[in-house]
């Protein structure tokens, strides 16, 4: 590991490429569908990406959007109220891949080696490779006083992200394991209207600034609560392919950063 990457990371509390430490995070991802690394980045890296993020604030995206928990399109087989098409707000800024600066400890994170081994590892992935576009492969995310990302899905078979700075109050990160078995087919109506409706409690996790979160969110419900509060939740969402070459389509792209 390099100098560089010790000045980003707390390797001494996560030692990356331990073979040891590596089999403890993906047992305990296998096994509870999410892995939290408290202090993952060093205080320095944390005030480094923070100050970046907002200086370039002013150049965020920002939407609002309604949808629904499985991000697709309505169906009018079913009722308004039915989860397959109750409607739903997120809300958020975003800056782009692009728009973080190429000296940034960010870039140097993604793009380590050593850091994509320990992530292979934990994931049980063969390889990870960063978007074949300019603005997908790292994205700082913004929450204001009251946006929120409402419950849904990931399509994707897991997520990596970075807490920058914590609000004052709420943007707690909430979710239920299990709700779907996508691969088999199993939407699992009857479970997601309770959780819609609040009759099942979700596990909260209220990170910390520096801490590292891997979440499988393909067959897990989850949602980011309202931001109480002045101060900015910023969060990087760190995207890696299993696969080279992938792009993000033009039309995400526009919905999700407003250009292409």
């Amino acid at each position: 590991m390099t100098n560089s990457l010790q000045n980003v990371v707390n390797v001494i509390k996560h030692p990356l490429s331990d073979a040891d430490f590596q089999v403890e995070c993906k047992n305990i991802l296998d096994k509870n569908g999410v892995l939290l690394l408290p202090d993952f980045l060093t205080r320095n890296s944390i005030e480094s990406i923070r100050r970046e993020g907002l200086q370039q604030q002013h150049l965020a995206y920002f939407s609002e959007r309604t949808h629904n928990i499985y991000l697709s399109e309505p169906d009018s087989n079913f009722p308004d109220r039915h989860p397959r098409n109750r409607q739903i707000t997120s809300t958020k800024g975003c800056i782009t891949t692009d728009q973080i600066p190429q000296d940034s400890c960010l870039h140097l994170l993604y793009n380590s080696n050593e850091f994509k081994s320990f992530l292979c590892s934990v994931l049980n992935e063969k390889a990870l490779h960063p978007y074949a576009d300019s603005m997908s492969s790292i994205n700082l995310h913004y929450a204001d006083k009251g946006q929120q990302l409402g419950w849904h899905f990931d399509n994707s078979s897991f997520a990596i992200t970075l807490l920058i700075q914590e609000p004052q109050s709420g943007g707690e990160f909430e979710y239920v394991k299990d709700v779907r078995d996508a691969d088999a087919g199993d939407v699992n109506y009857a479970i997601a209207t309770r959780v819609l409706d609040g009759e099942i409690t979700a596990k909260k996790l209220s990170l910390k600034a520096g801490t590292l979160l891997l979440f499988r969110g393909r067959n897990a419900m989850h949602r980011v609560t309202p931001v109480i509060g002045e101060t900015t939740r910023m969060l990087v969402v760190l995207a890696y392919n299993s696969e080279p070459g992938i792009a993000l389509s033009k039309s995400a792209r526009m919905t999700f950063y407003g250009r292409v």
